[in-house]
């Protein structure tokens, strides 16, 4: 097991073009190309962390957010970043980080808080746009239905709960091989007509190697001809925040305390209740106060972030509470999420979670 074979699972569930701009998710320290002694997976990466991993001989520690956000000039130990990034370069650990890849997928970190929370009929709060692609091209009417499927079965062709999705169109190509071809149907050097299928198939963005790959190695033609369309709308499987329902709607002070004890809370910050039932529910796990105006228009009941400010508590406008449960609380079950993905694939190769609790915010009660 090479360490490049756990980072190939990981970008296959959040590949790295999801990430925002900002963002610096991927391989920070270490070789891909290394034999991977085991995984530690953590919300944050501290010395702390980098300790307890090499401790339990494991050199990849997955964390969720990026030890490195902006460019170091110098590494000198000077801060805990820094401190952090030397040790595991001693150690030969390498760190690896799923941040906002993971938070953009309707399956990832908003979702593990959807299903402790039991919501359904989820959604993106804030689908991303130009997140699909559709390939367009031709091909010989008796080698179409092979075509399909081969684009079908790398991920192409998927419109929300529909797969096997395209449109075909009847016409004919033409062509003239020159003098160095060997064309599948007509002579080189001589103009040939051929009854063909324009077929049309939508794809998520991440996934165009695999598709072009699957129609070359698929196409009886020798150039098989072909167009990758960037598409505007919005992809109603990823980007940012999600809504859901609650099976039966719940009283505001029994939700609040059910929130309490799945996110092992000592307190919940939030706006003046509203004395209604909760049923629609909006979240965001980290810091989501940019979502408060898409909670809103989702008529959402009530919406569950972190790291909101004084002032934009009074963005809710008394229509829906807002519930501040703190970014570690929100973000914690990320580390199981992550570990029982690893897991699950490669389940006889050590993957453990880490008993660091690394959340640097306490309350005194």
């Amino acid at each position: 097991m090479k360490i490049k074979d756990i980072i190939n699972v990981l970008e296959k569930l959040a590949p790295p073009t999801l990430q925002e701009v900002y963002d610096n998710a991927g391989l920070i320290t270490g070789n891909r190309d290394e034999e991977c002694s085991g995984v530690l997976c953590s919300l944050d990466v501290i010395e702390a962390v980098i300790e307890e991993a090499i401790n339990n001989n494991c050199n990849l520690v997955v964390a969720h957010h990026p030890i490195v956000f902006k460019g170091l000039k110098s590494i000198t130990g000077r801060n805990y970043i820094e401190r952090t990034i030397i040790k595991a370069i001693k150690h030969d650990i390498a760190i690896y980080a799923l941040h906002t890849n993971l938070d953009n997928l309707i399956a990832g970190v908003n979702g593990k808080m959807a299903d402790l929370l039991g919501l359904v009929e989820r959604r993106i709060l804030l689908p991303k746009k130009e997140m699909l692609k559709k390939l367009i091209t031709f091909v010989p009417i008796a080698y179409a239905e092979k075509l399909r499927e081969a684009l079908w079965a790398v991920g192409a062709g998927h419109i929300g709960n529909y797969s096997e999705c395209s449109f075909n169109s009847g016409g004919q190509g033409t062509f003239r091989g020159g003098a160095d071809t060997d064309p599948f149907v007509g002579q080189r050097g001589k103009l040939h007509t051929e009854e063909e299928l324009k077929i049309e198939v939508v794809f998520p963005s991440w996934l165009q190697k695999q598709v072009i790959s699957a129609l070359i190695a698929s196409h009886p033609y020798e150039e098989p001809a072909y167009d990758i369309v960037v598409l505007d709308n919005y992809f109603d499987r990823v980007g940012s925040g999600l809504t859901g329902i609650m099976p039966e709607p719940v009283d505001e002070g029994k939700f609040l305390e059910t929130l309490k004890k799945i996110f092992k809370l000592s307190v919940v910050r939030h706006t003046r209740l509203m004395n209604k039932k909760i049923k629609t529910v909006s979240l965001c796990g980290g810091a989501g106060s940019f979502l408060i105006p898409n909670a809103l228009q989702a008529n959402s009941d009530i919406y569950i972030t972190a790291d909101i400010k004084y002032h934009e508590f009074f963005d809710a406008e008394g229509r829906m509470v807002i519930a501040d449960i703190g970014h570690f609380e929100s973000e914690q079950f990320t580390i199981d999420l992550m570990h029982d993905i690893l897991q699950e694939k490669f389940p006889t190769f050590a993957v453990l979670k880490t008993a660091v609790n690394t959340n640097p915010v306490f309350y005194y009660a």
